[in-house]
């Protein structure tokens, strides 16, 4: 099996059904996956957090600074201009294929609301929920093409139905941490499909040789119809701040922010689009990469050492999935003794066998597989 097409009709009412459930071998008939759960409510306070994938070390002065600064405008109403023009030259781009956002979530949401004459839009999962569930929440019936764990959840652009007239998938993929080949997903892109690429994780990719994020497709201008979404609340650590931008063709982004309200993004998140854009900021996340690789690198063995711990796929980002008899009694264990993971069953394809964990430091790592081990070994 190299993966499942599932699909989900609208009720009477125009209101998306919840849809069939994901059958595999670890989702049982009759169960649905909550796409509402986020790993921010796993994250009690108090616990050392592994379920939220936000970096938390301290901001750089040539980040906060401006930031503070940009305090002192707020009698004025924002001018996305600055933040715009910084993005584009970023990825080599004119302005006008660059559409800033209050994070990549309002971009999931436009998307779905200006897009209502779809007729076959698919997921494809696992993935983060977010794009499904502003589907579902503008009306649309959703499809869902289901990566098979047994290939490391690969792409196989072959699953992806050749009549579907809107695509999703993330790239690096969350939850999986599986980074798909620029050419698997360029092979999904045609004329009268937009192709939906989410790289809110793309920064954290480092490949050796590349000399920028490998696979990215958003320097990308030959493809019809793809949307890149970002996010620059991840490696920044800005998840309460907000920003993140759409990137594609002219036409198609002036129809998305044709449902922006006025001045979506505020003063403060545009200051910093600025300061993340310019070259010595790309700098710095690359030198991010390289250090996040190799605590990955630190993780993953800790993790596969474990019995009965199995990593999957090939993670190229900053979180590991694993796979783990009873890892949701695991999970309620590890809470107890004080650290939190993400649960995997509220991601389409996954199921309660599945966990999420953060990377953080190799010190953090090797208390956490400690703990794990203990739990494991009771």
């Amino acid at each position: 099996m190299r993966g499942q097409l599932i699909g989900a009709e609208p009720t009477a009412g125009g209101e998306p059904a919840p849809g069939p459930p994901a059958r595999g071998p670890d989702r049982m008939p009759g169960d649905e996956p909550d796409l509402g759960h986020h790993g921010d409510v796993e994250a009690t306070p108090g616990l050392v957090d592994l379920a939220v994938n936000v970096r938390r070390d301290e901001m750089p002065d040539w980040l906060a600074d401006p930031l503070t600064a940009s305090l002192a405008d707020l009698t004025a109403y924002p001018d996305p201009r600055p933040a715009r023009a910084a993005v584009a030259a970023r990825h080599g781009r004119p302005p006008e294929e660059v559409l800033l956002t209050a994070g990549a979530a309002e971009g999931f949401v436009l998307i779905a609301r200006t897009l209502a004459g779809v007729r076959r839009p698919v997921v494809v999962h696992p993935q983060f929920t977010e794009p499904e569930a502003a589907l579902r929440a503008a009306g649309h019936p959703v499809e869902r093409v289901l990566l098979d764990p047994a290939d490391g959840f690969r792409l196989d652009p072959a699953r992806v139905p050749d009549d579907a007239d809107l695509v999703m998938i993330g790239n690096p993929t969350n939850p999986t941490s599986v980074l798909h080949p620029a050419a698997d997903l360029a092979a999904l892109a045609r004329p009268g499909r937009v192709l939906v690429v989410d790289e809110a994780f793309a920064d954290t990719t480092l490949a050796p040789g590349v000399d920028g994020e490998p696979e990215s497709l958003a320097g990308r201008r030959d493809l019809p119809g793809l949307l890149v979404v970002r996010s620059l609340t991840k490696t920044w650590g800005l998840a309460g701040l907000r920003i993140g931008y759409l990137l594609g063709e002219a036409a198609l982004l002036a129809r998305l922010a044709a449902g922006q309200p006025l001045w979506a993004v505020s003063t403060p998140a545009l200051a910093a689009a600025t300061a993340i854009a310019a070259p010595a900021a790309v700098a710095a996340e690359r030198a991010i990469a390289a250090r996040l690789a190799a605590d990955r690198d630190h993780l993953v063995a800790r993790l596969s050492a474990l019995p009965g711990v199995r990593v999957a796929g090939r993670p190229a980002s900053a979180f590991v999935l694993i796979h783990l008899a009873g890892a949701d009694r695991v999970r309620e264990t590890l809470r107890a003794r004080g650290w939190a993971v993400r649960r995997g069953d509220t991601f389409p394809g996954l199921g309660p066998d599945w966990l999420r964990v953060a990377v953080r430091d190799p010190a953090t790592s090797d208390a956490f597989t400690e703990v794990l081990a203990e739990i494991l070994e009771a």
